[in-house]
């Protein structure tokens, strides 16, 4: 069976909660859900005054086919060279786009730091683990041009929701993994990330794998978990308490796995947070957690770019 189709099948459905439900973390039965998009409506926010946005830059080319991003930087000239925070989006690995985080790239530029809000290859238009690949791809376009944008390529960072708290987990923790960073451009350089903000995130994409006709050995490959080592990133894992689509056993599994290799990790629990918290009324408790956490793993960025 083609590998796009059972991911899509799987999230079409909504099966997150019982494909990724273990019996070491029992989770409540999930809530039925009456189709549309099971992260709600991104919040739609006007880009502060003191940031400005650079659009559709090219990050990789495979053929015909562009990948972009768009890069929000504060317009307040800086000093010294300033953190980039790459940010993806959610969507189930099948929809949403570089604009769906926008909110999130642009409150980080607000605080000082450059932010790369990306679009990424979607299933079913490739299958797994092109969207990792992609993400790898986005970190070493930064990296290679951070000269010309100001930025430090010794101080990235990565923040994502649902899909897109998968994908940055699979950046803190796969650095040393080569089948992982395609062949997206910038050979060579670095796709290491040094803070990540993980938001929902399925970190064991192999939970009742065979039930779901998962190929398992692609399934041990794009876990998070897979890759754990005392070298992973510093992460900050974010969660609702009411998530009904990915069971917080899953951040606390990711969680555990930091703990027992000695890597850095903390949990915090978002009350009474739905599965797209950031798309609420938690938004500005999400990038108070964030900002804070960023400062603290990568150095100074303005307190206010104004």
């Amino acid at each position: 069976m083609n590998r796009s189709l059972v991911f899509t099948t799987l999230l079409a459905a909504l099966a997150l909660p019982a494909f990724l439900s273990s019996n070491a973390h029992a989770q409540a039965a999930p809530k039925k859900r009456k189709g549309g998009d099971p992260e709600g409506q991104p919040l739609r926010r006007a880009v502060p005054e003191s940031v400005k946005v650079e659009r559709d830059i090219v990050y990789v080319k495979y053929g015909a086919r562009e990948v972009k991003l768009d890069l929000y930087l504060p317009k307040k000239p800086a000093s010294e060279k300033i953190p980039c925070i790459v940010v993806i989006h959610g969507g189930g690995w099948r929809s949403g786009d570089k604009t769906r985080f926008a909110n999130i790239a642009s409150a980080l530029a607000e605080q000082g730091f450059a932010a790369a809000c990306i679009g990424y290859r979607l299933l079913p238009e490739v299958e797994f683990p092109a969207p990792v690949v992609d993400c790898k791809a986005a970190v070493r376009w930064v990296r290679a041009n951070a000269a010309k944008h100001g930025l430090d390529p010794d101080r990235i960072g990565a923040i994502g929701g649902s899909a897109g708290g998968h994908l940055v987990a699979m950046l803190g923790t796969s650095t040393t993994v080569a089948k992982l960073e395609g062949d997206g451009g910038n050979a060579g350089v670095s796709s290491r990330v040094h803070a990540v903000v993980a938001m929902a995130t399925p970190a064991d994409m192999t939970r009742n794998a065979e039930r779901n006709k998962l190929d398992k050995e692609l399934a041990v490959l794009i876990s998070p978990v897979t890759h754990v080592s005392k070298d992973s990133a510093p992460v900050l894992l974010l969660h609702g308490t009411e998530d009904t689509l990915v069971p917080m056993a899953q951040s606390e599994l990711l969680l555990e796995k930091y703990q027992k290799a000695g890597a850095s990790a903390e949990l915090v629990k978002i009350e009474g947070g739905p599965h797209a918290f950031w798309n609420g009324a938690q938004f500005d408790e999400t990038m108070k957690h964030a900002v804070k956490f960023f400062r603290a793993r990568l150095g100074a960025a303005a307190e206010k770019a104004n």
